[in-house]
């Protein structure tokens, strides 16, 4: 049952086209997108005065496909074994409105519907979807769905720039962006409901599940255990202090009451995460735009220890629950690296490396203690299609030895949970081609192989082929 998003979307999709294909023929010689930067600059002429209202919109529809796969068993949150199909679609209004000569306001209701892979179960029981996977196959999939569709305030938030001097540079209009000018050296702060990854662990050939790759773990940190609700937003706060070749970001936000749990922490700094990374801009292979990323989060909360959680359950026939010791807050720690790199003209390369202490369970983001990932991103302008993109990437992700005995007693976490374990890392391959029909319109075939899915050797491998179209203005 499809009902009113689905209807919604395809008249935000046909009016999207419209815009895209009216656009495209504006200019045929605008045809030559320029090779995409990591660490994109602002323009480096001044606009002529300040945008002060911003409208945009967007609507995904990404639908994802396994076959049968072999398993010597399946529990409550393990992908089904039989052939299965999900679909999520997801409609955003992004509205900006300058309150100030540099204070800007944001808010974006969204519109969404449909589920993740997952487990269909018993017949007649409802779809446990965004389950067995630990680098889950679609970031278009939030933790909750719903057969019909729902609407939400996903981000509401204030940015605040201050010039510290330098050059003054444009900054061109996007969502969430409002046009005008800053200096090269400037103060962001940025106050709300938004994403930490909105902020931190970007990248500009891995991050956009909307038009890039799709793989949690690929587009993000693996062991970036970072603070959101079931949706991947929260509360918090974060400063980004610029210069011409770096610039320091730190931030706190709120985790989620419990783990894995819709509910945002409303007392402030009661269970929460800080965090601070450091960006240096680099100038490689000639002059090709990249940039390297530095990043240390923790997490404090009421948080099991998978321990703690094993001797709790022994003798009692129950399996393992990390909810029944939660019972004193504890510091989980984590770091990350984030490379981005322009190799040659129209072809980047990105890679990430990731690790967190493995002793107490995810919190917020996904059962990964340890990732590596990497791949290429090769867009079609050296085939005068500059709006494709061809994608390539890999994953290996990771868990500690008390999760390994955790998951083999039979314990849940956020996505895995086979109710028993045969450990093995989990190994991911993704590759994608986006056909972009101008600027703002795109149809991409996606396909992903997973190996060992779930940490677990008995259970797969898996193959996914997955269809998402995309249109923004």
């Amino acid at each position: 049952m499809i009902g009113f998003a689905s209807k919604l979307h395809v008249v935000i999709m046909l009016a999207l086209s419209a815009c895209a294909y009216a656009a495209s023929t504006r200019d045929v010689t605008a045809q030559t997108m320029p090779s995409p930067s990591p660490a994109p600059a602002p323009s480096a002429t001044p606009t002529a005065a300040p945008q002060r209202l911003s409208v945009h919109a967007q609507v995904t529809n990404t639908q994802q496909y396994h076959g049968a796969f072999p398993a010597a068993y399946s529990g409550a949150q393990s992908l089904a074994p039989d052939p299965d199909t999900a679909k999520t679609i997801d409609a955003t209004l992004f509205l900006g409105v300058r309150i100030a000569p540099q204070t800007e306001f944001y808010i974006n209701p969204e519109i969404d519907q449909g589920f993740g892979l997952g487990n269909s179960g018993a017949p007649g029981t409802s779809y446990v979807g965004t389950v067995g996977a630990a680098g889950f196959l679609s970031a278009e999939a939030y933790k909750v769905g719903s057969p019909s569709s729902y609407g939400r305030i996903q981000r509401i938030f204030v940015r605040q720039t201050i010039d510290l001097g330098g050059a003054l540079q444009s900054v061109d209009p996007d969502m969430n962006q409002l046009g005008g000018s800053q200096t090269v050296d400037h103060l962001t702060l940025t106050g709300g409901k938004f994403s930490v990854t909105d902020v931190f662990d970007t990248n500009a050939y891995a991050h956009d599940p909307k038009n890039d790759f799709l793989n949690w773990s690929i587009i993000d940190l693996g062991a970036f255990d970072y603070a959101a609700d079931s949706w991947g937003y929260t509360y918090g706060v974060s400063a980004e202090l610029a210069s011409a070749n770096t610039t320091l970001r730190v931030g706190a936000f709120q985790l989620s009451e419990q783990p894995n749990q819709i509910a945002i922490e409303h007392v402030p700094f009661r269970e929460w995460s800080p965090m601070i990374e450091f960006e240096r801009r680099t100038s490689l292979f000639g002059g090709h735009p990249g940039a390297v990323k530095l990043l240390v989060y923790g997490d404090y909360a009421f948080v099991g220890s998978y321990a703690d959680a094993v001797a709790a359950a022994l003798g009692t026939g129950l399996p393992a629950n990390t909810a029944n010791v939660r019972d004193a807050e504890h510091w989980k720690i984590g770091e990350g690296i984030n490379i981005a790199q322009e190799i040659i003209a129209h072809v980047g390369f990105f890679a990430r490396a990731s690790a967190m202490n493995g002793a107490y369970e995810a919190y917020d983001f996904t059962d990964i203690d340890r990732s590596l990932s990497g791949g290429l991103s090769i867009d079609g302008g050296w085939v005068r299609r500059p709006f494709d993109t061809l994608g390539l990437a890999t994953a290996y992700n990771a868990i500690s030895a008390p999760a390994q005995q955790y998951f083999a007693a039979g314990g849940l976490g956020v996505l895995v949970g086979d109710g028993g374990l045969s450990y093995g890392g989990e190994r991911i391959t993704e590759t994608y081609y986006k056909i972009g029909f101008g600027p703002h319109v795109g149809l991409t075939a996606d396909f992903q192989r997973v190996i060992d899915p779930a940490y677990n050797r008995v259970r797969g491998p898996v193959s996914v082929l997955g269809l998402r179209y995309h249109a923004d203005f």
